[in-house]
């Protein structure tokens, strides 16, 4: 049975979805629906559970693909003919209809975007390093590429960890400040030095300056919902051996 999503009213009619915890055969730290393989949760039940992800999107276990991802600004085009990547890449474009591209996740963005007149999607994997290194924009990029009109692009993000979640040191405000000074809004203050980082406002903020139609954070913090969703976070703080992968797919109509 296909597992249950969220989707986001911007990017409709293409089909996509931001898969949650639910409807997957994972068990233990990684019980429900986990997609990742870089986990070490078994094999068989990964296989099962993006299985059933393709299922819910309506395309075979072998048109959804997904990349090794690195926190890099890569992107790699796929078509018919060239099958998942197997070179490290965060995001992934395609005008090829029937190709899902899926994203991993466990607290990053996944940033799913598609040109529907022109019939080209492309997912992101966003967090703090991808996004400040560029990766939203190279994806842009490389749909325009595609034949995509960024003036057409919707893009949505899915479940992320919210501000009021990602505390993060003086040091991370330094890095964004020398290399995107406009990112200074997107941090507050917390207790002592700490910050608190705004992850979604500041992919909305890369979206909106990468001249795409119209973006939204669908809402969601992966942190604060231990039921519906997976986070690397948590689990540091639980001290949990590992952690699950959620699973974000969009596919191309």
């Amino acid at each position: 049975m296909a597992p249950p999503f969220l989707t986001s009213d911007l990017l409709s009619p293409v089909r996509h979805g931001f898969f949650t915890r639910a409807g997957g055969v994972s068990s233990g730290v990684f019980a429900g629906l986990n997609c990742g393989h870089g986990s070490s949760d078994q094999t068989e039940m990964v296989r099962i559970n993006r299985a059933r992800a393709a299922e819910g999107i309506g395309v075979a276990p072998e048109a959804l693909l997904t990349a090794p991802q690195v926190h890099s600004a890569t992107v790699v085009t796929v078509g018919p003919d060239t099958g998942a990547p197997e070179a490290s890449a965060d995001a992934m474009v395609t005008a090829t209809p029937g190709i899902a591209l899926g994203i991993l996740t466990a607290d990053c963005m996944p940033v799913l975007l598609a040109d529907r007149e022109a019939g080209v999607a492309g997912a992101a994997h966003a967090g703090w390093r991808g996004a400040l290194g560029g990766v939203i924009d190279a994806t842009v990029a490389a749909m325009e590429d595609l034949g995509a009109d960024r003036a057409r692009i919707r893009a949505a993000i899915g479940p992320a960890i919210s501000r009021d979640a990602y505390e993060v040191g003086p040091e991370l405000r330094a890095e964004f400040a020398a290399r995107d000074p406009d990112a200074a809004r997107r941090f507050s203050p917390g207790a002592g030095d700490r910050l608190h980082l705004d992850l979604p406002g500041y992919g909305i903020d890369r979206l909106d300056r990468a001249g795409v139609a119209r973006a939204e954070w669908i809402g969601h913090c992966t942190y604060g919902e231990p039921e519906r969703f997976f986070s690397y976070r948590r689990s540091v703080h639980r001290k949990e051996a590992d952690y699950g992968r959620l699973i974000s797919v969009i596919r191309a109509d």
